[in-house]
């Protein structure tokens, strides 16, 4: 009797065994093996994801990093050890959103981290060349608007954006502002930031030709600031993260964000998706990637709970 209870107890035991859910097992190594500086995968970016790719690198080949202010008033992440700059230099190198995907669809790199998707011209240049690319959202950014500090405004409604970058409003005094004429500024075509714009915010209206006594297009993300710095009427746009995380406290002093609908972009905002201008971070290769590379193999690292703790360390939001 002893032993027909025996058995029968470890039956059910096996039965309820067998019927638990498994544990999901997670990546919580950040690491390829076998990777060196001479075997490093390609990469390239945008502007703004360069201390996300530079934390990347440290973390895999094993160097200490820290944040660094530099001298034009972009922070960025160096290597704090023996590591010399150059070589640093030679794996994170960040030629801007546009340039980056060309070089993806070129094979000039392996693969890339982007503020935007693919854009109209690019995908029919890498039609072109007989190139499909894979891309993967991995964070979430926010688009944003930028004024001088000095400006009165605070916030406005899509609608007013719009209206402002059509030309149906030319003065901030018909947004709450003082009786000053509008100064709208837009960036380079195919910059990260006006294909965002053109997307994100306009959605198929067109911005306006502007009949005006300035130069209304600006050159890189960093002019963005030297230019509304001086102009107390001017508007601009940028990504949240570089104006958050990658520029200096003195240079943000001379500038202002401008909440959209009331709601200001901040961590928070952006993971509950409740301000308006959202943008994804993709990572992407070629699909003729081969599959047994470190590129691929970082690729789906940046995918697994190790890639999205080292995500978050660079200070993006993730899902």
């Amino acid at each position: 009797m002893k032993n027909f209870t025996f058995i029968f107890v470890f039956a059910i035991s096996l039965i309820a065994f067998s019927n638990c859910e498994k544990p999901v097992v997670k990546t919580t190594d950040f690491k390829i093996e076998g990777l060196t500086v001479e075997n490093f995968p390609k990469i390239d970016g945008s502007t703004s994801n360069g201390p996300l790719i530079s934390i990347i690198v440290c973390k895999l080949l094993g160097w200490d990093y820290e944040w660094s202010d530099g001298f034009n008033g972009i922070r960025e992440i160096r290597p704090n050890n023996t590591v010399t700059y150059t070589t640093f230099l030679d794996l994170t190198g960040t030629s801007e959103t546009h340039n980056a995907i060309w070089n993806l669809i070129d094979g000039r790199v392996d693969i890339i981290f982007s503020a935007r998707k693919i854009s109209a011209d690019e995908k029919q240049y890498a039609d072109s060349k007989s190139v499909a690319l894979i891309e993967t959202p991995i964070a979430l950014d926010a688009f944003i608007f930028l004024i001088n500090a000095s400006n009165p405004v605070n916030s406005l409604t899509h609608n007013q954006i719009i209206d402002i970058y059509t030309g149906q409003i030319t003065n901030w005094n018909e947004v709450g502002g003082n009786n000053n004429t509008m100064h709208p500024y837009v960036r380079n075509q195919n910059s990260g930031s006006q294909e965002l714009m053109e997307s994100v915010v306009m959605q198929g209206t067109p911005i306006a030709e502007f009949d005006i006594d300035y130069e209304p297009t600006i050159w890189g993300m960093m002019p963005v600031y030297y230019q509304l710095k001086n102009d107390e009427n001017g508007i601009c746009y940028i990504v949240y993260y570089f104006h958050e995380k990658m520029i200096v406290d003195e240079v943000k002093t001379q500038i202002k964000t401008i909440a959209i609908n009331g709601i200001t972009a901040n961590s928070e905002t952006i993971k509950n998706e409740t301000y308006p201008y959202l943008s994804p971070v993709y990572v992407s290769i070629r699909s003729d990637l081969d599959k047994n590379s470190n590129a691929y193999k970082l690729y789906e690292l940046m995918q697994t709970a190790a890639g999205k703790a080292v995500i978050e360390k660079s200070g993006y939001v993730v899902k």
